[in-house]
């Protein structure tokens, strides 16, 4: 018996047909986007949270802080596309001028919520000096502790405002210290750290927006002293919390010690301080290590657990589950469970989030509508928008977003094959085999649609996360977290012993399983830091794919394509200098990138590494001598793979290079001496600039940390313009 032709493309008529409607479609372009827009109108709400995004990442890439008229004038102009919306007749006017508004109130948004948190931040470095200040959390760090403290206050004067919130490293601490004490103590004050390169991530800005003003390190132990008056009622119910959270991960870890209750801690209360190294990074390889982190994954299976088990003790009481909506009811109990569960985590930015997708979902079964759907799932990030603007920049936000909107839009691709397969019964067999079929599927969109976003900000791609997944998130489902939540059930009747216990069993398979993944071939890669513009068209081209239905969804396939293309194409720059003038890379022949010296940054010298692509330990790439380089007391000379030689000056009396190089990067001031070079970039040029990139086949491209941050309430104060000397 023959196949017929073409068989697995349907029947032939039906191919033809769709053949026809393909060059109909090439033939009008316009015209069948148009009619697919409309047989999609109901759609079209689902972009209007993109549009909020669109606004408040205009802000951000602004070089300068807009004038706050600006954002007025935004928000006036959002109101009147809003009213002229409402009295349009055509569709496409209306969705025109519904992104608008949107776009317009996420400028105006974002400009406020900056003007309204904005606090003092440290413009110079203090050495050594005591002060005053309330403790508000403290978590382990390396060897020691990291606190966040409030209410700061020298005990002398200073030039300029001092900061009333800062981070501060402890490396020995009062035994009796908690949230809520006040100390004095000794310590040395920064301003919060710059990009290492331009276009890395800020964490300045971060800082900016959790009220952190400076950062550092105490001297010495700190000194517990009386309380001072000023703490509001949210400071002390805040105090409170921690003390509980802080409480709850020593009990943890009392009962399962070492590296096991670190990650068990970490998956409860979010303390990520007692996790050994090597098991971190196991979990970092492997695509786990976002069970690490208080996320949607946890809250969900807690709001989850929170709402089977009290439907199911409702359901077993015929009298109430007869007459009365136990499924609301189990909805209201997760919504209150997952709360709390929040608030013991610490009410971290992610978990935040991603409570407010659960309280949707839960939600929605109170309106007895869909559980989980595009439409909610946009309305959360509207909220979270126009509540918290700065998470657009966050990957947290951009990751946990990205992998929702992809599982959905899998979801409901699969809800046709579900509604062709209704009445079909299905065995025991069957329902593990779509249980693990999801598991496998689920991870594999989940990776696709979070790879870009890990790339730009980590630099990293993971290869085995859907093995890894499969094989850990039954363990989670089923051990992990339905322990967790019983052992906070009982731990105000200290009858936690037991639950935490079988949590311990499911956390070291886990981790047995993030080894025994990480330590395979190919597990983990560093990969080249993709451009910022080709982020943006990729996400583009992803949310046209996931927001559709209809076929004309693959043309967002054009700008993934050409997101990735860009990315994959983008030149890397020749030169790269960090704000010490001391530590300086530079593109080898080879195309790899070569430290001319032993780099006094170590950190900055690491993100420049993984930036590139490059996986190597920071002394295996110290160049070589016979790699075209010469170096001695007074600085360095070195041909770049451009073909440019460049001049490392470290001592003014080197400084006679300037007539014999390409490009001079000098730690000590040229004073205008170096007039040969077709670029000059001295040690007043990086004070003002932060680290250098540097393209130099051609006319010299130049990018600055502090040009890239642009002049912004949480970027160092630039008083006059750069003094890069191009010739």
């Amino acid at each position: 018996m023959g196949v017929a032709p073409l068989s697995i493309f349907g029947a032939p008529g039906a191919l033809a047909a769709k053949l026809a409607r393909w060059r109909d479609a090439a033939a009008h372009p316009w015209q069948t986007l148009g009619g697919n827009a409309l047989a999609e109108r109901d759609r079209w709400p689902l972009w209007l949270a993109p549009g909020l995004g669109a606004g408040i990442g205009l802000y951000f890439i602004l070089p300068s802080e807009p004038a706050l008229w600006v954002a007025a004038v935004a928000l006036a102009v959002a109101v009147c596309c809003i009213f002229v919306a409402t009295r349009a007749a055509h569709p496409a006017i209306v969705a025109g001028l519904a992104l608008c508004a949107a776009a317009s109130l996420g400028f105006s948004v974002a400009k406020f919520r900056t003007d309204l948190i904005a606090r003092p931040v440290l413009q110079h470095k203090i050495g050594y000096a005591g002060f005053t200040a309330r403790v508000e959390s403290i978590e382990a760090h390396g060897k020691g502790l990291r606190a966040v403290l409030g209410h700061v206050e020298p005990d002398r004067k200073f030039r300029g405002e001092v900061p009333w919130r800062i981070r501060l490293y402890f490396r020995r601490v009062p035994q009796d210290l908690a949230p809520g004490s006040w100390i004095s103590f000794r310590a040395s004050l920064m301003t919060p750290p710059a990009p290492a390169a331009p276009g890395d991530y800020d964490f300045g800005r971060w800082a900016f927006y959790e009220g952190i003003g400076a950062v550092g390190f105490s001297f010495g132990q700190p000194r517990l002293i009386a309380p001072r008056a000023g703490e509001t009622l949210s400071e002390r119910w805040n105090a409170r919390l921690e003390r509980l959270r802080n409480a709850m991960t020593a009990r943890v870890r009392s009962v399962l010690p070492g590296s096991e209750g670190g990650v068990a801690a970490a998956m409860i209360t979010g303390e990520t301080g007692g996790i050994d190294a090597a098991d971190y990074n196991a979990y970092r390889d492997s695509g786990l290590v976002h069970v690490l982190s208080i996320s949607g994954l946890h809250l969900a299976l807690a709001g989850g657990f929170f709402f089977w088990i009290v439907r199911a003790l409702l359901a077993l009481v015929p009298s109430i589950a007869l007459h009365y909506p136990i499924k609301k009811w189990a909805a209201v109990a997760a919504l209150a469970g997952a709360a709390f569960y929040l608030f013991i985590s610490g009410c971290e930015a992610p978990a935040v989030r991603s409570y407010v997708m659960l309280a949707m979902m839960f939600l929605a079964i109170l309106a007895d509508r869909p559980a989980l759907s595009m439409r909610s799932v946009m309305l959360a990030a509207a909220l979270i928008l126009l509540i918290e603007p700065e998470s657009l920049t966050e990957p947290g936000f951009e990751m946990s977003f990205a992998a929702v909107i992809g599982l959905i839009a899998i979801a409901e691709w699969g809800e046709k094959r579900e509604r062709a397969q209704e009445g079909t019964p299905l065995g025991p067999f069957r329902r593990v085999r779509r249980y693990l079929v999801g598991i496998v599927i689920a991870s594999m969109v989940a990776t696709l649609a979070t790879t870009p976003f890990a790339i730009f900000h980590f630099d990293r791609s993971t290869q085995y996360g859907a093995l890894s997944n499969l094989a850990s998130l039954p363990i989670a489902d089923f051990v992990i977290m339905p322990a967790a939540t019983l052992a906070m059930i009982a731990m105000p009747f200290g009858l936690d012993r037991w639950p935490l216990l079988l949590m311990g069993k499911g956390v070291v398979m886990m981790t047995a399983i993030a080894h025994w993944v990480a330590k395979l071939p190919g597990a983990a890669s560093v990969a080249v830091v993709w451009p910022e513009y080709a982020l943006v068209v990729v996400a583009i081209g992803g949310l046209w794919i996931a927001f559709w239905r209809r076929s004309w969804r693959w043309v967002g396939l054009i700008p993934v394509c050409a997101g990735i293309a860009a990315a994959l194409l983008a030149s890397r720059p020749d030169l790269l200098v960090a704000r010490d003038g001391k530590t300086i890379a530079l593109r080898l022949p080879d195309g790899s990138l070569g430290f001319l010296r032993e780099p006094s940054d170590d950190y900055a010298a690491e993100i420049w590494l993984r930036r590139d692509g490059d996986a190597r330990e920071v002394q295996a790439a110290i160049a070589k001598p016979g790699q075209g380089i010469r170096c001695d007391e007074l600085g360095c000379i070195a041909t770049l793979a451009s073909g440019e030689t460049v001049a490392a000056i470290s001592r003014t009396q080197a400084l006679e290079d300037c007539a014999s190089a390409d490009v001079v990067v000098s730690a000590v001031p040229t004073w205008r001496r170096c007039t040969g070079p077709k670029l000059v970039i001295d040690k007043f040029d990086l004070a003002r600039n932060g680290g250098y990139a540097v393209w130099l086949n051609g006319e010299p491209i130049i990018e600055t940390v502090e040009g890239e941050r642009g002049q912004r309430p949480w970027s160092q104060k630039i008083r006059k313009r750069s003094r890069v000397k191009v010739q």
